[in-house]
């Protein structure tokens, strides 16, 4: 069996288009309006958290390297800075659910 033309032009029938309304050109899509509302999206304390992580690694390990600081004491600086940083950017998601 093989196609033809008018096999192929199915959807230009009568009956899809009473079907089918087309599209508003005016009419915002749901995706559209996702990606305009994460765009004027205001900066909160995660991605401040995130933004701040890395300088403040360098930081704390280039002041560990000048003062000859033990390893030991360098991981727990870190640690305790990593676990500020994620208290910090939680805490504004426990303040919105309550």
């Amino acid at each position: 069996m093989s196609l033809q033309e008018r096999d192929l032009r199915i959807l230009e029938r009568r009956s899809t288009y009473s079907i089918f309304r087309p599209l508003d050109a005016e009419e915002r899509l749901p995706r559209e309006l996702l990606m305009e509302a994460k765009r004027y999206r205001a900066v909160g304390r995660r991605e401040l958290a995130g933004i701040l992580w890395l300088p403040s690694l360098a930081l704390v390990l280039t002041l560990a390297g000048l003062q000859g600081m033990s390893g030991p004491a360098v991981l727990g600086v870190v640690v305790l800075m990593f676990v500020g940083f994620a208290v910090f950017a939680l805490s504004d998601d426990r303040r919105r659910q309550g």
